[in-house]
């Protein structure tokens, strides 16, 4: 039962909220001369007024209630027809209907009020206990554009409700899997470590060609889990903290950086070929470490979705006041709608069997260049495709 009357106390709310609503029911009573004009929320079981405009003292307010077997409206929901009186006395169909009899009217009108899906929300009506001029096409017509006008209010609050409701189900939803992640990323960090640790451990022991092979597997592995996982725990530093935090240095030795980062990724890809070409004319003010993440995310994906038997270029420089590092590999255009979500999270792309990831990659990189102050952008065509970061040295 309380659910019902929440029900509606929100119908009541919502014809309340709408801006117009005062001023239709004025002119009602200003075009019909009558005293009396409201909305009323009919059920098959209440009947309520919504909003009012009472120029006689008939005694209703927003809220309250009129037995529902009293009233005209109760035959209107059933019916669908509008109902119009000029003069009670003369019409033989009210004259000895106990409605008119019981509220002292002489002129009514009332008009249904029907939802956009097409059920019946309640009536515009007004009374008055001397009769008026009503049953005519003016009249008529501007109360069935008032009730279409109440109808699309009332369905712009329902659509404007279900969105807010279905945002806030999504923000919680998103926040959720982002402490999921943060949970997880930082659950895995020890395990993962742990194997990778056993991995060299092994393979400094003497070992038979099919073990060393299966140790260098869970190696590269251990490696590819360790991004996944720095990836994780900057998403979740981002997105629930304050970030990813900077650990600048006046100058890092860059050339030797992203030389380190070639070497790593070419033991997980050893058929790649990596062409590098370096020229550092002034010192780099930046987080190495942070700027490695960047390369290693863009030079793996380069490794994954450009040509296999291609090589992939590697350019960097520093002149002018701009840090400046391109990856071009060579490959099939990046489709435009990936284009356009290509530094979202979770954003994928089209991938091969087996290189399925996190889509956090590109994401965590871009927020690696907004840090620095610089941009991490991408064109791509059909031949090739360059991922190009350009910062300032300072």
């Amino acid at each position: 039962m309380a659910g019902i009357q929440a029900d509606y106390n929100a119908d009541v709310e919502a014809v309340m909220s709408i801006p117009i609503v005062p001023n239709l029911l004025e002119v009602i009573c200003r075009t019909t001369g009558m005293g009396f004009a409201a909305i009323a929320r009919v059920t098959d079981e209440k009947w309520i007024t919504c909003s009012v405009r009472d120029e006689i003292l008939f005694g209703l307010g927003p809220g309250d209630e009129l037995k529902l077997e009293t009233t005209i409206c109760h035959e209107i929901r059933q019916s669908g027809q509008a109902v119009i009186i000029d003069h009670v006395d003369n019409d033989a169909a009210f004259r000895h209907h106990h409605t008119p009899a019981m509220y002292g009217f002489q002129s009514y009108i009332s008009v249904p009020i029907i939802r956009r899906d097409g059920s019946f929300f309640g009536t515009l009506c007004a009374i008055d206990p001397k009769p008026a001029k009503l049953n005519n096409p003016e009249t008529i017509g501007m109360f069935n554009l008032f009730a279409d006008l109440i109808s699309f209010h009332l369905n712009s609050i329902e659509q404007l409700s279900f969105a807010k409701q279905k945002l806030e189900e999504e923000q919680r939803t998103s926040e959720l899997r982002e402490q999921f992640i943060a949970i997880l990323g930082h659950d895995l960090r020890n395990p993962a470590g742990a194997i990778l640790n056993s991995a060299q451990l092994l393979l400094r022991m003497p070992l038979d060609e099919r073990t060393t092979r299966v140790a260098n597997i869970i190696k590269d592995s251990s490696y590819r889990i360790k991004g996944l996982i720095e990836n994780i725990m900057d998403f979740a530093s981002g997105r629930l903290g304050g970030g990813i935090n900077l650990n600048r240095n006046v100058n890092e030795p860059m050339a030797d950086i992203l030389s380190h980062v070639i070497s790593e990724l070419q033991i997980i890809y050893p058929d790649r070929i990596v062409k590098a070409e370096f020229e550092f004319g002034e010192p780099v003010n930046c987080d190495g470490k942070r700027i490695a993440q960047l390369f290693s995310n863009i030079l793996s994906n380069a490794f994954t979705h450009g040509k296999p038997d291609a090589p992939v270029r590697v350019k960097a420089t520093s002149a002018d006041g701009e840090f400046t590092l391109s990856v071009t590999n060579q490959g099939t255009k990046i489709p435009a709608s990936a284009m356009a979500r290509l530094f979202q999270p979770y954003s994928r792309g089209e991938v091969k069997r087996g290189q399925q990831g996190l889509g956090l990659g590109l994401y965590i990189a871009s927020q690696i260049a907004v840090e620095h102050k610089g941009k991490l952008s991408v064109t791509s065509t059909n031949y090739e495709t360059c991922f190009i970061l350009i910062m300032p040295v300072n």
